[in-house]
């Protein structure tokens, strides 16, 4: 897992440019696939927006790829509930 925060600009179908925050990247090996999280900072009904892609590690393509199957939410979620179970340990 790579956990270095960086930022990355993407363009809407509007032309609207926005700036996101990569919280993290992980790769899976269940569905042998990356994966990025990241954010706006925009915060909705209390919390911050969290948005997640398959993206191409190897960097040959910019693209970020949409998760599309419930396998592959179910993953995120899953590292997600790990790592939320990790930070609750070190506060503890």
């Amino acid at each position: 897992m790579d956990t270095k925060n960086s930022v990355f600009t993407a363009k809407d179908d509007k032309g609207k440019t926005t700036t996101y925050e990569i919280i993290f990247k992980f790769d899976s090996d269940q569905t042998k696939k990356s994966y990025v999280v990241y954010t706006d900072h925009v915060k909705e009904k209390g919390r911050e927006r969290v948005f997640a892609n398959i993206y191409d590690k190897t960097g040959r393509s910019k693209e970020l790829v949409p998760i599309e199957t419930e396998e592959e939410w179910n993953t995120i979620e899953a590292f997600l509930s790990q790592l939320e179970g990790q930070k609750n340990e070190e506060t503890n």
